[in-house]
């Protein structure tokens, strides 16, 4: 199994419907700990990401995904357009050139993606961030990837990861962005961050597992 052109087009066009789907749900755990902008500021950079998408649509992987980062950087305001625009265009720059991406194509790219979000955002692990989803998506990845399990499964593990890591932010202090405000009283609160980066990663297997 590799990721193809077309299923990474799928994968894009399945996480702007996800994100729509669950924009209240979002915005609803940004107003208990930060601007309660979240889902409408994801759901509507989405959008017009893919409005430029069909411009794009012959091109190589890396290209489509520098595509959908700057825009997000363009449209979407707050911490949520820089981060997910260097997300996706971080991920881009590994796939430069790929009409294909294999496992490890994947993970390099999801690790380059993640890394450029810990640089932009200058959070770490356990500050209550989308870092907190991404770092055990992508450690199960690679771990899943060094027990030898085919692709399929490697993606199920990610999401997995991102899912637990998600959960894991609830009892958290936040000590990044505008959620860190509230000091204490962030704790007991889902990362809206958190949550839109295992929706995304969740899309993927609903997308390329068959």
């Amino acid at each position: 199994m590799s990721i193809t052109r077309d299923d990474v087009i799928n994968w894009l066009n399945a996480c702007g419907r996800v994100l729509a789907e669950n924009k209240d749900y979002l915005t609803q755990l940004d107003s208990d700990i930060g601007d309660a902008d979240h889902g409408a500021n994801m759901d509507r950079g989405f959008k017009s990401a893919l409005a430029k998408l069909p411009t794009a649509a012959d091109k190589d992987i890396g290209t489509l995904f520098k595509s959908v980062g700057m825009t997000l950087v363009s449209t979407v305001g707050g911490a949520s357009g820089p981060l997910y625009g260097t997300f996706f265009m971080q991920a881009g720059t590994s796939a430069a050139n790929k009409m294909e991406l294999s496992a490890a194509d994947w993970a390099a790219a999801l690790e380059a993606a993640l890394n450029g979000v810990i640089a932009r955002g200058k959070a770490s692990l356990g500050d209550k961030t989308m870092v907190d989803a991404l770092t055990p998506a992508l450690n199960a990845f690679k771990q899943a990837m060094a027990d030898g399990i085919e692709l399929s499964d490697c993606l199920r593990r990610s999401a997995a990861g991102a899912e637990q890591g998600m959960k894991d932010t609830i009892p958290l202090v936040a000590r990044k962005g505008r959620a860190s405000y509230l000091g204490e009283r962030s704790a007991g609160h889902q990362d809206p961050g958190a949550t839109s980066s295992f929706l995304i990663l969740k899309a993927a297997v609903d997308t390329w597992v068959k």
